[in-house]
């Protein structure tokens, strides 16, 4: 799996089983997991099939005007939850195939998973308190 650093923008490849382990940039040695990575078709499978961590999905398209709005809050929320939820993002654009393999109807939807497992989704831009709700529900469960 391939994930850019959001903090000096190099690619660095990962093995989806390591994402648990807090990963950090080959290049700049910061946390890899800071902000929400952006998946497709195939690495969200690995992800899902790997991960210990539960992992929260928001699929989205770019001109989408709610998503656009919602996506500071979800990132903002990747930085707080850092040790506790892997945050992802698919773009329903470029990934049409992942958006119907998750029955996606409506954008933004934000999806939980646990060891692999749909727990929980919502469609909308959640405000801040009810993305924690949300979070905390899915952690819990």
């Amino acid at each position: 799996m391939l994930i850019k650093c959001p903090h000096c923008d190099k690619w660095n490849r990962l093995n989806s089983e390591k994402l648990d382990d807090s990963p950090i940039c080959g290049s700049c040695k910061k946390d890899l997991l800071t902000k929400p990575i952006n998946l497709d078709g195939d690495s969200v499978n690995s992800l899902l099939k790997s991960s210990k961590k539960p992992i929260l999905i928001d699929f989205w398209a770019p001109w989408c005007g709610p998503c656009r709005m919602f996506a500071p809050t979800f990132e903002s929320s990747s930085v707080i939850y850092v040790n506790d939820v892997i945050h992802a993002k698919i773009d329903t654009e470029e990934n049409y195939a992942a958006g119907q393999q998750f029955n996606i109807r409506s954008i933004p939807t934000l999806v939980g998973f646990k060891n692999g497992v749909e727990i929980n989704r919502v469609s909308g831009a959640l405000p801040p308190k009810e993305l924690e709700q949300f979070i905390h529900q899915l952690i819990s469960q």
